[in-house]
């Protein structure tokens, strides 16, 4: 996804400003926006040329001109939805959004038709024992559990390199040479895969100091026992449009009390709300963390992923949430199991 801060313009500007922004960009295109970033409309070359034919001049104001129904996508399309919508109106390129309406990039469509591999390391925490669901995790770690007719933790893989993130590091653990054994060096799978060996369980960001090389560009720390159809490239951009040092995937979870809750002041009744449900945000077990956070991991100690967020926040570093409205499901109880063979063709395939 390409930055759009050299082609963003207000509705404020006249024609001759739009048109040399316009010709100065690659994208041949401008967006435009209001004060507080949002998407307004787009404004292109043919826009211009039927304004001008019109009787409009160069020191014409732009807000009569503008497309003001544009095609676009939003941080939560998938690649797919995304060629979809652009190839449904021979679109080169398309504006991406997020949940205000604030424009984070620009998507050209050649780039998703032939994806370019990109450099940003995906570490996978697949060393867990999977205690939950045995008896079916005694022999086989539950990363290999299958899930559509193939281990849990493929389906991750290829969900990566589809969006061109081939470089994967797994943390392993228990019963590791299962998985050692059936992904290899990844080749098979179109991807580059090293291992990692905790010899004691090191929590969620723990093991990131067994990395034998500490990544360059922000990288991706995901459990292995997680579906979810998010688009991952769109993370890396959220991360990186925010200028964050961690952005935590977050999910929305309801809890319904069942039973009227009574709000008192003393001994006095104020109001009764039967059976309300509260709503929190959760961690989805997706991260996306800047290479400076390995600086605050201890070395070869238990560390999970809250206790970094915290330490980050005490140091005022940037943190943010992407909120995930996609299919996501945490594979950690039998029923989970179970549903998430019930649901897997009708999302993945």
């Amino acid at each position: 996804m390409k930055s759009v801060d050299s082609i963003k313009i207000t509705p404020r500007a006249t024609i001759r400003e739009a048109l040399k922004i316009i010709d100065s960009g690659a994208m041949q295109i401008a967006i435009v926006v209001d004060e507080n970033d949002r998407l307004i409309g787009t404004l292109t070359d043919g826009d211009i040329r039927r304004g001008l034919l019109n009787n409009l001049t160069l020191d014409d104001g732009i807000e009569s001109v503008i497309f003001k129904t544009p095609t676009i996508a939003t941080l939560h399309d998938t690649k797919e939805e995304i060629l979809q919508k652009a190839l449904g109106k021979k679109l080169h390129q398309i504006p991406i959004v997020d949940d205000e309406r604030r424009v984070i990039g620009i998507k050209e469509i050649e780039e998703l038709v032939r994806p370019h591999v990109k450099p940003n390391a995906v570490v996978l925490m697949v060393g867990g024992l999977g205690s939950r669901l045995r008896p079916l995790t005694e022999d086989t770690p539950k990363p290999m559990l299958k899930v559509g007719n193939k281990p849990i933790l493929q389906t991750i893989v290829e969900k990566f390199a589809e969006y061109g993130f081939v470089n994967i590091v797994m943390c392993v653990n228990y019963k590791s040479h299962i998985i050692q054994d059936y992904f290899g060096d990844g080749s098979g799978f179109g991807v580059n895969i090293e291992y990692v060996l905790e010899e004691q369980r090191m929590g969620t960001a723990g093991a990131l100091s067994l990395l034998r090389s500490a990544p360059k560009e922000p990288f991706f720390v995901m459990n292995g026992d997680l579906l979810t159809n998010i688009n991952f490239e769109h993370l890396l951009d959220y991360h990186t449009a925010q200028n964050a040092m961690a952005t935590m995937c977050v999910r929305e979870y309801d809890f319904q009390v069942p039973y009227g809750v009574v709000n008192l002041e003393g001994n006095r009744i104020l109001s009764i709300q039967e059976k309300p449900v509260h709503k929190f945000f959760v961690s989805a077990g997706i991260y996306m963390l800047s290479p400076e956070t390995l600086a605050m991991i201890p070395q070869d100690q238990f560390y999970d992923m809250p206790t970094l967020f915290e330490a980050l926040i005490q140091e005022s570093k940037k943190t943010v949430s992407f909120p995930i409205r996609e299919y996501w499901l945490d594979i950690g109880r039998m029923e989970e199991y179970e549903r998430a063979n019930s649901e897997y063709h009708g999302v993945f395939s």
